[in-house]
C-alpha cells in the first residue's frame, strides 16, 4: 500500500505514524510540482470555489487570515502571516507549507519519499515503472498507470480542467518574485526560477 500526502491536512507526523501503525508495509509518497504551477493552479481553483475566493479576497486586506488558516490546519500560523497581495501568494504559501513539512519529516528520520509531477508528465512510462517498483507492485502495471494519467481526476466537478483552464493569472513581476522568494526562503523551499528537485525525489535515471 502506498499513501500519498499531497495536501496540508494529511502531511503530518501524526498521519504518517497512524498509517504506518495500521499498514506497516505502506509506502509514503509526497507528490509536488513547480511552485509557480502550484500557485497558478490554486488561483484558478479559487475562481470556482466560493469559500476559497472569499479567503483570497479577504486575505488581500490582512495577513492575519493566513495565520488563522494555518493555525486551523495544525501549523504555526505565525510563520505564515502573509498578506495575499497578488494572485500567486496563496499558492506559494501552500507550496511552502507542504514542502516544508515534507523536508522536516525526512530530516527527522521519517521514511517518506517524493515524486515530482513534471517528471511524471515528461516520462510517464519510465516514472510509472519507478513507482511500481517503489510500491512493490509488478512493473507490468506501469502501462495501465500511464493510461490512467490521461483521465482528468476532477472531471464532472467544478475543479475540472475544462472549467478552470481558461482563467488568466497575474504575471510575475520582479517585485512579486522577490517577495515570494523571501517567503519560500524562510521555509527552506525551492525558490522561483531555481532548481526545484527536493531531497528524496524518485528518479528514473
Amino acid at each position: 500500500m502506498t499513501v500519498y500526502f499531497s495536501s496540508v491536512k494529511y502531511l503530518s507526523d501524526v498521519m504518517v505514524l497512524l498509517y504506518r501503525s495500521l499498514f506497516p508495509a505502506s509506502r509514503c509518497l509526497f507528490m509536488y510540482r513547480d511552485v509557480v504551477a502550484v500557485a497558478k493552479s490554486q488561483h484558478r481553483l479559487s475562481m470556482v470555489h466560493p469559500s476559497l475566493r472569499l479567503f483570497c479576497a479577504l486575505g488581500r486586506l490582512s495577513g492575519h487570515l493566513s495565520k488563522i488558516t494555518m493555525d486551523f490546519v495544525g501549523f504555526d500560523g505565525s510563520d505564515y502571516r502573509v498578506r495575499l497581495d497578488n494572485d500567486l501568494s496563496f499558492g506559494v504559501i501552500m507550496f511552502a507549507v507542504t514542502t516544508g513539512a515534507y523536508l522536516s519529516m525526512r530530516r527527522r528520520g521519517f521514511d517518506v519519499s517524493a515524486l515530482r509531477y513534471e517528471d511524471l508528465v515528461a516520462r510517464p512510462l519510465n516514472m510509472c515503472r519507478v513507482l511500481m517498483e517503489f510500491c512493490g507492485l509488478p512493473v507490468a502495471l506501469a502501462e495501465l498507470a500511464v493510461k490512467a494519467l490521461d483521465v482528468d481526476s476532477q472531471r464532472n466537478s467544478p475543479s475540472a480542467k475544462s472549467n478552470i483552464g481558461n482563467f488568466s493569472v497575474q504575471q510575475i513581476t520582479p517585485h512579486m518574485k522577490q517577495n515570494l522568494n523571501e517567503l519560500l526562503k524562510r521555509h527552506g523551499a525551492p525558490l522561483i526560477g531555481e532548481p526545484d528537485i527536493l531531497e528524496g525525489t524518485l528518479t528514473c535515471s
